[in-house]
């Protein structure tokens, strides 16, 4: 997930985040942005379970060892994760990353790749989530150590949330029915 630190346009003069940034490409809205990346391993129900906050310029794929740490099975990710060598050096810890092909014209198996599509609409909604209710994307700190904390109290607010569905027998990720 994206994170621009300020305006593209004044990010050569924004002093905020001036050694941690970086410019990095925003697939969603097709645009290059100043700031980081939010990277997320979610669990099934939609727990966050481990987060890592990098420059923009840092490939998703350069960031998977640091996120699977200690986790074994299936691993789903979106199409920045595909790399054979990748899906080799993690199979050696138990860990199978499933991701679908890169290009989508060029797909060997496309109705894999649409299966994983279906399955990830979970993960999808968690950051959809953090984006809307939790404002993820707006950044006002001006240090690392503001950031982090910011960043720690809404992916815990998050995670109480789905604690509280699931106490009152709700779906995880229907928060509005806390408030009903």
């Amino acid at each position: 997930m994206p994170t621009p630190v300020c305006r593209f346009g004044r990010a050569w003069g924004c002093a905020r985040f001036r050694e941690e940034a970086a410019f990095g490409h925003d697939p969603g809205s097709r645009a290059t942005i100043y700031g980081f990346r939010h990277h997320l391993r979610i669990c099934w129900p939609g727990v966050l379970t481990a987060v890592s906050i990098a420059p923009a310029n840092i490939h998703d794929r350069d960031l998977v060892p640091e996120l699977v740490e200690g986790a074994t099975g299936e691993v789903l990710g979106d199409r920045n994760y595909w790399d054979p060598r990748l899906t080799a050096a993690l199979a050696p810890a138990g860990i199978t990353l499933r991701a679908p092909f890169k290009k989508r014209a060029s797909d060997p198996h496309p109705a894999g790749s649409r299966l994983l599509g279906r399955v990830r609409w979970r993960i999808e909604t968690v950051v959809a989530q953090l984006v809307a209710r939790f404002q993820l994307k707006r950044i006002w700190a001006r240090d690392a150590w503001h950031l982090t904390s910011r960043t720690g109290r809404k992916l815990l607010s998050h995670t109480i949330a789905v604690c509280l569905c699931l106490e009152r027998g709700y779906p995880p990720l229907q928060f509005k029915r806390l408030l009903d």
